[in-house]
């Protein structure tokens, strides 16, 4: 070797060494360091493939004169080929002549392009003992190329490649963990959250566990909006129960179900003589609220009289028994819900705006259950198994048909309306398993239920996934490294799959929490 080209070889392991020092993305430095061994020592169209990070596959990471949708059209298993026997021995390659190399697979056709014999070398690119990718070129076949030469060149440039994909994996690993930590962080501060009472995992209702968990402790009127059946009364218990009034009594009325004299009676008390039938003075539900939370449901119901009352007692809770002139005084916490639109009632004359005002000072508006999808799965769930439990039966799953038709009906009825549906269900299953048939036929027709086929094929596809994890992690008990070999497939596979499809493998575990 000449000094002048002993000199072109160090100059382009210097200008190596400064471009990954430059630190610019992996990508960009990689097929860098490949232009400047075409451009410096002749060493043409060269590649630097990966592992995946599964370890299934070879990856191309860079290639020169090959774009991107190229490369990713091109991987190799290990084994496979010359780049595969690399990987897979760890020890380099050199092929003096593509065309009697029966290991040489062409991928890239360049052979074909060139009409012209190459010789090619792919070294291997190592940490500590591990291959993790592989560097290789190629160059025009010559009787007396000096290919062991630029095999120790190209080694060397391996060598320098490892010390930064090293740095950069070992950065990448730290911000992995510290993703990871900040998740499990913020699973564990949400779970904190989350009432014992309540089922849901989505993002509609983690920003209700997150309004509730701001309200619960402060003294602030709450009104909880929603239609029918989406758990108003169970988000009043939520709160109830997460505020300094727990130890007080939780008092609930429903508006709606009593008429204007009975409601006022209920709620205010009245006096002996008040009216017909009033035979003994009776203290209302204010009263046994006292120190604790009243929850008046329907609100949207009152008529113009109690309207005026509450108002009243918003204002300056105060409050006369029926009958009587006798103020009495309340500090219970006032809750209220409606499926009403008040503002159309506001605008109708029929409940007042001021009192509109007062109570909407904290609203919780819950999602209908069509707006929720990911939790429809984590309700039936629960639902099969309380009603299983209370049955009698071994119910132990829900079949992939019947799980499309709910995940692809309206509902409605929301969530009252699917635990109707899995009773219903339970009670019929014969064999353990809840199939379609079992589902009401509003479910089972597509024209009755407003929705058309069970989804894309990715949702179904998701579907299927989730059923068949599922299964697996009940009978693993939960266990996620259990579950991925019980699957045939990786763990990080599975932790992966689990968090795409809102699984929560604590709730197969031996030792299950509350629901």
């Amino acid at each position: 070797m000449t000094i002048s080209q002993s000199t072109t070889q160090l100059e382009t392991l210097y200008e190596v060494s400064q471009i990954l020092a430059a630190g610019a993305r992996q990508q960009e430095a990689l097929a860098s360091v490949l232009n400047i061994l075409d451009k410096n020592l002749g060493l043409a169209r060269g590649t630097i493939t990966l592992l995946s990070l599964d370890g299934d596959e070879i990856k191309i990471e860079a290639a020169h004169n090959l774009s991107q949708r190229q490369s990713r059209k091109i991987t190799y298993r290990i084994g496979e080929g010359v780049t595969g026997k690399v990987m897979q021995t760890g020890k380099p390659i050199i092929v003096r002549k593509v065309s009697q190399e029966p290991l040489f697979l062409n991928r890239f056709e360049r052979w074909n392009v060139t009409k012209q014999d190459l010789s090619f070398i792919c070294v291997p690119i190592s940490i500590d003992s591990d291959t993790i990718g592989t560097i290789s070129v190629d160059r025009p076949f010559e009787e007396n190329a000096p290919l062991e030469e630029e095999m120790r060149i190209l080694t060397i440039v391996a060598s320098i490649i490892t010390n930064d994909l090293r740095s950069r994996r070992q950065a990448a690993i730290g911000r992995r963990q510290l993703e990871d930590e900040n998740l499990k962080l913020r699973y564990e501060l949400e779970d904190r959250f989350r009432p014992e009472n309540i089922i849901g995992n989505s993002n509609a209702m983690r920003d209700v566990y997150r309004q509730i968990h701001q309200v619960a402790a402060a003294e602030t009127t709450v009104l909880i909006r929603g239609q029918s059946g989406t758990g108003k009364e169970l988000v009043a218990h939520a709160i109830h129960f997460s505020s300094p009034r727990s130890k007080g009594s939780f008092v609930k009325i429903n508006c709606a179900a009593l008429n204007e004299n009975l409601l006022e009676s209920e709620l205010f008390g009245h006096e002996k003589g008040a009216f017909t039938g009033a035979t003994q003075t009776r203290k209302g539900r204010l009263e046994d609220a006292n120190d604790g939370t009243i929850f008046l449901d329907e609100i949207g119901d009152f008529s113009p009289t109690i309207q005026v009352k509450l108002l009243r007692l918003l204002q300056e809770r105060e409050f006369e028994r029926v009958g009587s002139n006798q103020t009495l005084k309340t500090n219970a916490r006032i809750i209220t819900a409606t499926n009403c639109d008040l503002e159309k009632a506001v605008d109708k004359g029929t409940f007042r705006q001021d009192l509109y005002y007062r109570i909407n000072v904290f609203p919780i508006l819950l999602p209908p259950l069509r707006d929720r999808k990911d939790d429809i799965l984590l309700l039936a769930d629960f639902f099969t198994e309380r009603y299983a439990k209370k049955m009698n039966k071994d119910i132990r799953r829900i079949s992939t048909p019947a799980i499309n038709m709910m995940v692809a009906y309206h509902w409605p009825g929301n969530v009252r309306e699917l635990e109707n549906c899995i009773e219903r269900a339970v009670l019929l299953s014969g064999d353990g398993v809840i199939h379609g048939y079992h589902l009401p036929p509003t479910l089972q027709t597509s024209d009755a239920s407003g929705t058309i086929g069970v989804g894309s094929l990715t949702e179904r596809t998701s579907l299927f996934e989730r059923d068949l994890i599922i299964d697996s992690l009940k009978r693993c008990n939960g266990n996620l490294a259990a579950s991925s070999r019980d699957l045939n497939t990786t763990a990080r596979i599975i932790r992966y799959k689990v968090k795409e499809l809102g699984i929560d493998p604590k709730r197969y575990g031996k030792a299950k929490g509350k629901l």
